[in-house]
């Protein structure tokens, strides 16, 4: 796979607007490693760019995908599966793997889970989970699997600035596909041991933010580190929609940088092996 393919892909798919196809950003310099992006649910790939350009410019490998039904249509998301989605993500694992890079992911809301999935089966060096969940606040989430058969769409509002961005209608059977990836993840969270930073905010109006905490505690990474903002902080944290976004990059990079620098001993103490 290549990047040229993936976008390839999203053109033959209908994505209409260059900000919602996948992006690869490489830094001055040989890459530290690559980072894997991964936005959230009724979202696309724009949603991730403002953390690839400021980890582009601190050395990384940015890579950003895309996840099946996203970037397109409302109605296109409707027929889509999280095993399509979870498909994107291997895809870009391997872009970055094929070129020797260690690889960290950063996830966003749905983004996080399908992360969380890949660190199960694939050695990723860090993860960063931005609003992760195993709840969703509506009351009727857990009644999809019925309800996708009854109503196709619910309203969602969204910004002006941000409707090129993101759908105003979520796809209930897309919200059925999001219960039926929290029940996996459940089932996983056991066995991931990947170092882990966990972002969540009180003011989270999407899910439930003590979700995060108990995925947090369910995790059986030996580093792992939590991190809530207040009730200023909306879900979205990727982007400037986020008051607190250079902070949340700034704990992003020194957790990234903390892992590096531990890689970093590991090799040298490997070179003077004998």
């Amino acid at each position: 796979m290549t990047i040229e393919e993936e976008v390839e892909r999203g053109r033959r798919d209908g994505v209409g607007r260059e900000e919602n196809l996948p992006f690869l950003l490489s830094p001055a310099k040989p890459a530290k490693a690559g980072i894997l992006l991964v936005h959230g649910f009724t979202a696309s790939p724009w949603e991730m760019r403002l953390f690839g350009e400021a980890l582009a410019a601190e050395g990384y490998l940015a890579l950003g995908v895309r996840l099946p039904g996203h970037g397109t249509t409302a109605e296109d998301l409707v027929h889509r599966s999280y095993e399509e989605w979870l498909a994107a993500v291997e895809r870009g694992y391997r872009l970055i793997a094929e070129q020797g890079l260690r690889c960290y992911g950063i996830g966003m809301s749905t983004g996080a889970l399908l992360l969380l999935v890949l660190a199960a089966n694939r050695p990723l060096q860090g993860l960063v989970l931005l609003s992760p969940f195993l709840k969703m606040r509506h009351p009727l989430a857990q009644a999809t699997g019925l309800l996708r058969f009854l109503k196709r769409f619910q309203r969602h509002k969204v910004a002006g600035n941000l409707a090129a961005y993101y759908y105003d209608r979520r796809p209930v059977n897309g919200v059925y596909q999001l219960c039926r990836l929290t029940r996996r993840i459940r089932k996983v969270l056991g066995s991931v041991t990947t170092p882990a930073l966990v972002v969540s905010s009180t003011g989270d109006q999407t899910v439930e933010p003590e979700s995060a905490r108990e995925l947090f505690r369910q995790l059986a990474s030996q580093h792992k580190e939590y991190h809530c903002f207040g009730p200023e902080v909306p879900h979205i944290l990727a982007t400037l929609e986020n008051p607190r976004w250079r902070e949340t990059f700034g704990l992003t990079l020194d957790f990234l940088q903390t892992l590096e620098q531990q890689a970093g001993a590991v090799r040298r103490v490997a070179g003077k092996s004998f």
